[in-house]
């Protein structure tokens, strides 16, 4: 009960991804506002919870328009990256600005599918003593078929692989100001929060919410940003596929050994060893298995390139901020890097 009271009317910032979102950000951006005032109202949060816009190289007007409504209001705040980085970039980047002001951070996507009137829920777990809060959809209804099956794989692929991920969460949760600060420590330019955010180990819980359709605009994850977020994630949270190809290659050796003596035994007794269709079966089969071990392992190397290069996360180009405790706009055109 007393780390209740201690939480209680914590300062909560929304940090909202955005990439060509010029058709839904103005409804995004009132139902957002109005959610934030009514708790504000019911004393869930304090007055000085604010709305973070992530611009992430949009093409379109979508900077504008967070240009406009932070000069509009002072619970809106914008960055702006120098080109589009990512998504996962740019949730972090949002969480690392409000690190310094927030004493917990939702992410939530600019189309609303996720539901807000699920923050009161996160919100409660974080005054219960929660340090991450992780929202799961409770049904996959609003998805395609495809998109149904490759999510259930991915996900059954990856505890398979021993990942520790919250099946069907994405990336809708709350991190308290602890946990902001433990991620902080984390330096990895391959970046799959899903991942990540769980090997910290703080105390947490879970909030279950119905997916919406979206409101306006298209999705832009496509199957390309999809396989590539599936990728990243099995190649930055585990070394198993590694494990697999030393063990193919092992049994592989030991196939061949079989059929060398095997050949042998039969050059001996003087019998025609088989021979087009066999060898150019194995040959295939050789070669196939060997393109894609060299696949999986320059994956790795890839990885740790890039690692090792230490290049920025990301790049912000333009920051457009205004503390509500002063009232006062500052606008920054700077380049920061993290």
């Amino acid at each position: 009960m007393k780390m209740e009271n201690k939480r209680a009317g914590g300062i909560l910032y929304l940090v909202v991804p955005c990439y060509n979102e010029e058709e839904v950000l103005p409804h995004t951006a009132e139902v957002m506002r109005d959610k934030l005032r009514r708790m504000t109202i019911q004393n869930i949060i304090s007055v000085k919870s604010k709305i973070i816009f992530v611009n992430d190289g949009s093409s379109d007007k979508t900077w504008k328009i967070i240009s406009d409504l932070c000069r509009c209001d002072s619970i809106f705040s914008g960055l702006c990256f120098s080109r589009n980085y990512g998504h996962q970039s740019a949730i972090l980047a949002g969480m690392m600005a409000a690190r310094e002001h927030a004493d917990m951070v939702v992410t939530i996507d600019a189309d609303l599918q996720q539901d807000i009137e699920a923050l009161d829920k996160f919100v409660k777990c974080y005054q219960e003593g929660c340090e991450i809060v992780y929202g799961v959809r409770n049904d996959r209804d609003t998805d395609g078929l495809f998109k149904k099956l490759s999510a259930n794989m991915f996900y059954k692929f990856m505890h398979l692989l021993g990942c520790n991920v919250m099946s069907n969460h994405a990336d809708y949760r709350l991190l308290s100001k602890r946990a902001l600060d433990a991620l902080a420590e984390y330096r990895e330019v391959n970046l799959f929060l899903r991942g990540l955010i769980p090997t910290m180990g703080f105390q947490s819980d879970v909030v279950y919410f119905d997916v919406k359709k979206r409101e306006a605009g298209q999705s832009k994850y496509t199957l390309r940003k999809m396989m590539t977020l599936a990728t990243n994630g099995i190649t930055s949270m585990s070394t198993r596929p590694i494990q697999i190809i030393t063990v193919l290659g092992f049994l592989v050796s030991l196939f061949s050994f079989a059929m060398i003596i095997y050949c042998i035994v039969d050059w001996f007794s003087g019998r025609n060893v088989p021979g087009y269709t066999t060898s150019l079966v194995v040959s295939l089969l050789m070669g196939g298995l060997t393109i894609f071990s060299l696949g999986i392992v320059g994956e790795y190397i890839g990885k740790i390139y890039l690692e090792t290069k230490a290049r920025p996360r990301y790049i912000i180009e333009s920051i457009i901020w205004k503390e509500a405790e002063t009232n006062e706009q500052e606008e920054k055109e700077e380049v920061d890097t993290e």
